[in-house]
C-alpha cells in the first residue's frame, strides 16, 4: 500500500520510512508541513503519518484542509502532546488514530496495518479468496495450506487485489497504490509482476482466482460456481 510521512525530524521520519518500507509498502515522505500538504493533496495515498509540530504548515491545519477538501485517508497522528484535549481536537477534524511520542515502531506498523484493514472494510487480518489465504499480519500467503514465497512488491499486489477482492482494479490504481516516487515508470511493469503472482499461486488442478479483463485491469475473486 502507499503511505506519506509527514515528520520534520529527519532521524524519526528516516525509522519511520525504513520500517514501513520493509512492511512492503510504498512510502513518500515530506520533511515540512508545506511540502507535506502539496503531497497529501496531489497524491493518492492509503494511509497518512502526520506529525503536529511541522514548520511551514501545522498538522492540524494539513488535516483539516485535506478533510474541507474531500479527502478520505486514514491518517495516524504522531504528537509529543499526551492531553486529551489535544486528541479530541485531532479526532474532531478528521483523525483516525493517535499516536504519542515516543512509540514503539511494533505499534505504529500494526496500527498501519489496521488502517489499511478498515480502509478496505474488512475486520479479519487474514484474506481468504477461494483456496488463497493473504496473512496482512505476517505477510503469509498460503495456496492450499501451503506456504507460498513472495517478493516485497509481489505480495504488496496480491494484498491490494484481496483487499479489493471481486473488484475490477485498473493497472493506474495498481501503480498509485503500490509505488512510491523511487519507482521508475515502465509501462508493462504491471502486467510483468502479473505474470509472477499467476505463477506462484495458481495451481493447475485449481479454477483460476486472478483474471485479466482486458481494456479495464485485473480481478481476484472466487471462480463462478
Amino acid at each position: 500500500m502507499r503511505i506519506l510521512v509527514v515528520e520534520d525530524y529527519a532521524p524519526l521520519r528516516n525509522a519511520l520510512v525504513k520500517a514501513l518500507r520493509e512492511e512492503g509498502h510504498a512510502v513518500d515522505e515530506a520533511a515540512t508541513g508545506t511540502d507535506g500538504y502539496g503531497a497529501a493533496a496531489a497524491g493518492a495515498f492509503d494511509v497518512i503519518v502526520l506529525d503536529l509540530m511541522l514548520p511551514g504548515i501545522d498538522g492540524l491545519e494539513i488535516l483539516r484542509r485535506l478533510r474541507a477538501e474531500g479527502h478520505s485517508e486514514h491518517v495516524l497522528i504522531l504528537t509529543a502532546k499526551d492531553t486529551v484535549a489535544e486528541r479530541v481536537r485531532g479526532l474532531d477534524l478528521g483523525a483516525d488514530d493517535y499516536l504519542v511520542k515516543p512509540f514503539s515502531m511494533e505499534e505504529l506498523v500494526a496500527r498501519v496495518r489496521a488502517l489499511l484493514r478498515r480502509g478496505y472494510e474488512k475486520k479479519d487480518p487474514v484474506l481468504r479468496i477461494g483456496h488463497l489465504e493473504v496473512d496482512t499480519r505476517s505477510h503469509e500467503v498460503r495456496v492450499d495450506g501451503e506456504l507460498v514465497t513472495l517478493t516485497a512488491r509481489e505480495y504488496a499486489l496480491l494484498e491490494y487485489l484481496a483487499l479489493r477482492a471481486g473488484e475490477v482494479v485498473t493497472r493506474a490504481e495498481i501503480w498509485e497504490h503500490i509505488y512510491d516516487g523511487r519507482a521508475s515508470t515502465v509501462s508493462n511493469v504491471v502486467d510483468v509482476y502479473m505474470g509472477y503472482l499467476r505463477r506462484k499461486i495458481e495451481r493447475d488442478d485449481r479454477p483460476k482466482l486472478l483474471r485479466t479483463r482486458r481494456g479495464e485491469g485485473y480481478v481476484l475473486a472466487e471462480p463462478s460456481r
